[in-house]
């Protein structure tokens, strides 16, 4: 049908100009938005409650890290006099392969935390294993639940690097967002209890906004957070310093637990969330 004078003179609606969506002054429209279309698919799989795992995304999986490793060790051994950049290559393939273990933990741990959730008997209830989205440790927490059978969020964030949707998540809890404090509110929001493995400055934004919000009360609900990974987390944060320097309360060291097996990690939390969240 051939669009007439009139409907090509016609001014678009506000809600379909997409120049207009997309500008600066319709900033707080594209917010609500990210923060509105979440509850549509939330509401409609039962999703009341998550377990939120942060973590590096550039924690690769055991294979993955091991057959980089070797990779390197046979460009060195055929090259004639190596480069130091060859040997960095290598150091690097190393601690790839030591830190995987937490890749294939943080998998085991989401598995067990499904599977465990999957047997109560009100679907309401049940609690879902929320992730990034995207590579490293939230694609471990993904395929832990994939694997057990149930279904996974990914608050996925656009970035220009690093940041690409895992093929484990549920499609349909899988989202895209825009702006880093949106994608926060619905980490905080629904989640019932946080384990945080090694990770980056991403990481620690994320550990560091909760634990404000725990410390200060702006949270009522009761959320046990559990630092993953001791040598790690010793290593990188020295919170008895904090104490020592005052800038830090002694009882704020008891909001959070530092664990370095699946199998206490996965009880710890299993009794803290039937305890506070299922009695």
């Amino acid at each position: 049908m051939k669009q007439s004078d009139n409907d090509r003179n016609h001014p678009v609606k506000a809600y379909e100009n997409l120049e207009f969506l997309n500008s600066p002054d319709a900033r707080s429209i594209r917010v609500l938005c990210e923060l509105m279309q979440p509850r549509i698919p939330f509401r409609n799989l039962n999703v009341h409650n998550t377990v939120v795992f942060f973590g590096s995304a550039r924690t690769l999986p055991y294979k993955q890290a091991a057959a980089k490793l070797r990779e390197s060790e046979i460009i060195i051994a055929e090259t004639e006099n190596p480069a130091h950049e060859l040997f960095d290559l290598k150091r690097q393939a190393e601690t790839n392969v030591k830190m995987s273990r937490y890749y294939e933990e943080a998998a085991s741990l989401a598995e067990k935390i499904t599977a465990w959730s999957m047997e109560i008997q009100e679907p309401h209830k049940r609690f879902f294993i929320c992730s990034g989205g995207g590579p490293g440790i939230m694609e471990a927490a993904n395929l832990g639940a994939k694997k057990a059978g149930g279904k996974s969020i990914g608050l996925n964030i656009s970035l220009p690097y690093e940041q690409e949707p895992n093929p484990f998540q549920t499609p349909s809890l899988s989202f895209e967002f825009h702006y880093f404090f949106i994608r926060k509110f619905w980490f905080f929001y629904l989640a019932k209890a946080m384990v945080v493995f090694p990770g980056g400055y991403g990481t620690l934004d994320e550990f560091f906004e909760l634990l404000t919000l725990v410390q200060t009360e702006k949270t009522k609900k009761y959320m046990p957070i559990i630092l993953y990974g001791q040598d790690y987390w010793k290593r990188v944060l020295n919170f008895e310093a904090m104490v020592e320097y005052g800038t830090i309360s002694p009882e704020d060291l008891n909001l959070f637990t530092i664990m370095d097996d699946v199998d206490s990690a996965f009880e710890h939390i299993k009794r803290e969330l039937t305890e506070h969240h299922l009695g």
